[in-house]
């Protein structure tokens, strides 16, 4: 408190002009009505851009909350799509009963670690055993086909992505439903990957959508990506497609997790199959 009153003391003469010059400011806008207005409005614009700059920086914070919540909404919106659903028909009395129900489930899942520059790419996701999530379940994102579950936590999974020289996937042609196979290129470009297998009698054109067949894990018309090449694969008895594939992998943050209710089912009777022969 003694050097409070010392200091002060010390500066006496520079806070009574402080006192004075704010106090002379004051009567000098409060009795002028042009530069009352003038104050006014210019604390009006500082304060608004205050207001602008706080909101701005909530918004930014809150993003994550934001984002968590649209995949939310996207999963339940591609849960109510016709692709998600199969017929269940019943006919009675020369009368066709037909009821749509629900076949695929999505899931929706925050990527938290990410790889595209190897030959052997994966993802994390923050969803586990405990949200439903299963080994070989089909992953995708707004874009397109994303990969395949490959090990799964009971918090966490990963996912080899389409960028993996193993991955391998059914794939046909938009207009003509031509089946093939979507296998990541050779070159180590995220960007590019091949149909293979396509029979020759498709005539595919440059520019054409390449999605996801029936014969997928995935439900059908997922996309991979559009024909950017064409070329033929030994005696001309197939084609080989260059495909633009339609997903950015370096950029990923949301993907959706496909449950097909029928996954187990088709196993253990394609098993069944092959036993037998």
């Amino acid at each position: 408190m003694r050097n409070l009153l010392i200091f002060i003391t010390k500066y006496n003469a520079f806070f009574l002009f402080l006192i004075f010059e704010i106090a002379s400011l004051i009567i000098y806008i409060k009795y002028n009505s042009f530069q009352k207005a003038t104050f006014i409005n210019s604390t009006n614009k500082v304060t608004g851009e205050l207001y602008a700059r706080s909101d701005e920086v909530k918004g930014y914070l809150s993003l994550r909350e934001v984002n968590d919540q649209l995949a939310k909404e996207n999963a339940q919106l591609r849960n109510q799509l016709r692709s998600a659903k199969y017929a269940d028909t019943l006919a009675k009395h020369l009368v066709t009963d037909t009821i749509y129900k629900q076949q695929y489930e999505y899931i929706d899942a925050k990527v938290i670690n990410n790889s595209v520059n190897k030959r052997n790419n994966y993802l994390t996701i923050a969803k586990g055993a405990k949200d439903g999530i299963e080994k070989g379940m089909g992953v995708i994102c707004a874009g397109g086909v994303v990969g395949k579950v490959s090990f799964v936590g009971e918090h966490l999974a990963i996912v080899q992505s389409l960028l993996h020289k193993d991955s391998r996937f059914s794939a046909m042609l938009v207009t003509n439903k031509e089946i093939g196979y979507v296998q990541w290129v050779d070159n180590l470009d995220p960007h590019k990957a091949v149909l293979t297998d396509v029979s020759n009698n498709a005539q595919p054109r440059v520019g054409e959508m390449v999605v996801t067949s029936q014969l997928s894990l995935f439900p059908a018309g997922i996309p991979f990506g559009k024909v950017s090449k064409l070329r033929t694969k030994g005696a001309g008895l197939f084609l080989n497609m260059e495909v633009n594939l339609s997903v950015d992998f370096s950029k990923l943050e949301y993907v959706y997790v496909i449950k097909n209710k029928f996954a187990l089912e088709q196993a253990t009777l394609e098993a069944q199959e092959k036993k037998d022969d």
